[in-house]
């Protein structure tokens, strides 16, 4: 009799340490997840203090964590979906770089091998976007802005049905119950956040509402509110479970609590027990170390003097500027000596190339050991201060798949620098022309080169019409298109860059650019307008299309701008003729036709005959016919005369045309 009481207290003790427990057939509720049961997967782990950690810290890896057994959500498989209601408490750590968000989700199974990492959460994939079949609904917790998957804002949360396409998504907040007002809420802010996912059955309602750990009550009105009847979508038996995967930055997803309702409310969560998140900020000091450190101090005063004296032409190396114009605009700052270290001292072995305004290289930085591009102005430059502030000012806060990410900057005396997203594959322009010297690099396949087209266009759009403002990039070219790691083009060097709100008429300016992609236009109103970037990126078009640069240097050539050898050969049906005879033949014909056309219609003299870079990707798309302009048309026939004529000439007295100086202008080389 004393053996079974000791082993009935023994069991009921073990009952009350677990994290979850289990409330019901159709509920549970998870206070931490020590112990708990559940299952996970990828890289998905559960920490010593009972945090659920999704990512891990891993790069582009997927995590996912279940509840283990398939719920009953509904009577018979043609019934209707019941009620439920879903609560969890989650936290996101950023790093240098906005992180890739998470998601929870209701799915058929919980084999998410097929799903892809990054925008995809580890749960979706490219492929079956939107497909009735994948039977999955999810509530996205997104932090980073994706035009292909329609995202409002880089802080939004997302009601998504078989897709990471929301169907309904808002920016990540709450309303006050008194006066209504909407206040946002960061979801990288690494904080604790309460979510409350409903459905209620007979009004086929899907209500999302969070708000901070620290509020006592639910908020009376959802994030969200949207219709749509989840019995097309949910199985019988379902399994709920959450998923992410990281992109490069490194960050963690982590969820603290966990409950479930099915016809009723969701259990509460005791805020009181769960597991502590980790520290953000340094541990306050200890009242010893308090009382310790003043005196040691006193003690060894001398002896820093001594110190501060021996080193203070050393930590003058280090002295950076500061001014008010960063506060607005400048995004994170890098201290100058983590910049020395990244790049040996700026050693010539790290120095990945020469641009107009400075020297970039290559760097790790010492304690995240990310890779990084650091591009140090010439302080020699007259405009050197002007166009680092201009390209601080308009990509420290540009987020685009096809922008070279600025990561952060800094400033000393006499020194600029801004610090990059390292690009493995350089830029655009040594891949084109880089087995003119040597054989090392393989040629771009039509493939390759038609994804970079389409690439740069988006990019150009977002600039033009997506972003808060206008932004004129002025110096389209393929020096300035960089590859990253899986041969995506991403567009840098806005040194030259300008900005102007929307529906603004931009003032005339200086003409810079670079020989070769300057619109006919500039020559006579010195006014830059998105149309004068459409004209460089025609060129750019037929650049990597023909594998040709803009100009030859040969000054015998009857035709040395391409775009006039191109035009001849349009004007003699014999267009295909021009394609990159490195390709051997292999490409895709109607691409190749379309994207010579393109080109040329880009590089038209006349603006207004140009398109606007939405219909140049509705062209690419194959959303919209491209103008398919006579051999005749006196419109091409006048560029002709006009390059012939008048632009030739002017290039002729510049051979080195690739570096040189238009009227009154700055021309900027490549990174």
């Amino acid at each position: 009799m004393p053996s079974l009481l000791i082993l009935s207290l023994l069991l009921s003790t073990a009952v009350l340490n677990l994290a979850a427990l289990a409330t019901g057939e159709d509920e549970f509720v998870f206070t931490g997840f020590k112990g708990a049961n559940i299952t996970i997967d990828g890289v998905a782990t559960v920490t010593s203090n009972g945090l659920l950690d999704l990512t891990n810290a891993h790069e582009r890896l997927k995590g996912h964590a279940f509840y283990p057994a398939p719920l009953r959500f509904r009577e018979s498989p043609n019934g209707t979906v019941k009620s439920f209601s879903v609560s969890f408490v989650l936290a996101i750590y950023p790093n240098y770089r906005p992180s890739q968000g998470m998601t929870f989700f209701i799915a058929k199974s919980m084999d998410f091998s097929s799903a892809l990492p990054v925008q995809y959460f580890g749960v979706f994939n490219s492929v079956n976007q939107g497909n009735s079949s994948n039977h999955i609904f999810a509530v996205e917790f997104d932090t980073v802005v994706n035009m292909d998957l329609r995202d409002i804002d880089a802080n939004h949360v997302g009601v998504n049905i078989n897709s990471a396409i929301s169907k309904k998504s808002s920016t990540a907040g709450l309303y006050d119950d008194r006066t209504g007002s909407f206040s946002t809420l960061n979801l990288t802010g690494g904080e604790g956040l309460r979510v409350w996912v409903d459905y209620e059955r007979e009004s086929t309602r899907i209500n999302v509402t969070i708000s901070p750990v620290s509020m006592a009550a639910k908020p009376a009105r959802p994030l969200i509110s949207a219709i749509y009847n989840l019995s097309t979508v949910i199985t019988e038996d379902a399994y709920l479970g959450f998923g992410s995967a990281a992109g490069k930055d490194g960050s963690r997803h982590y969820i603290l609590g966990w409950s479930f309702g099915m016809n009723s409310p969701a259990p509460s969560i005791d805020i009181s027990k769960l597991p502590r998140l980790p520290r953000l900020s340094p541990k306050p000091r200890s009242k010893v170390l308090e009382i310790v450190l003043p005196v040691a101090t006193a003690a060894f005063v001398l002896v820093l003097g001594i110190i501060i004296f021996l080193f203070v032409r050393r930590h003058r190396r280090y002295a950076e500027l500061k001014e008010d114009w960063e506060v607005e605009f400048g995004p994170h700052r890098f201290p100058y000596k983590d910049l020395y270290y990244a790049t040996q001292g700026f050693k010539n072995k790290n120095l990945l190339g020469v641009g107009g305004f400075g020297r970039v290289y290559k760097g790790v930085l010492p304690k995240s050991k990310l890779e990084i591009a650091v591009k140090r102005v010439s302080h020699e430059s007259k405009q050197g201060m002007k166009e680092f502030i201009a390209e601080v000012v308009s990509i420290g806060r540009l987020q685009h798949r096809n922008l070279v990410q600025l990561l952060g900057y800094c400033r000393r005396r006499g020194q600029l620098f801004l610090v990059y997203e390292y690009m493995p594959n350089g830029s655009l322009d040594k891949h084109l022309y880089h087995q003119e010297m040597s054989k090392l690099e393989p040629t771009l396949n039509w493939a390759q080169r038609f994804q970079i087209i389409r690439g740069i266009a988006s990019g150009l759009l977002y600039l033009h019409e997506e972003w808060e403002k206008i932004v004129i990039h002025r110096d389209v070219k393929a020096s300035n298109v960089l590859l990253d790691g899986e041969m995506n083009a991403r567009l840098g060097d806005f040194g030259l860059a300008r900005l102007y709100d929307h529906g603004i008429d931009p003032q005339s300016t200086h003409v810079v650019g670079t020989i070769g992609y300057l619109a006919p236009e500039l020559a006579c109103t010195g006014k830059v307008t998105p149309l004068t970037d459409v004209f460089a990126f025609g060129i750019f078009i037929l650049e990597v299309v023909c594998g040709q640069r803009p100009i030859k240097q040969d000054t015998s050539e009857k035709q040395p701008m391409l775009v006039d050898r191109v035009l001849e050969h349009w004007n003699n049906g014999s267009l295909l003729d021009t394609v990159d005879i490195r390709l051997h033949g292999d490409y895709d014909v109607n691409e190749a036709y379309l994207a010579l056309k393109l080109g040329l219609l880009c590089s038209h003299p006349f603006m207004d005959a140009r398109p606007s870079m939405r219909q140049v990707m509705q062209y690419l798309d194959g959303d919209r016919t491209t103008p398919e302009p006579s051999p005749t048309d006196t419109t091409f026939e006048m560029l002709a005369a006009m390059q012939n004529e008048g632009f030739d000439p002017y290039v002729m007295s510049y051979p080195s045309s690739l570096a040189s100086h238009g009227t009154s202008s700055i021309v900027s080389g490549g990174r």
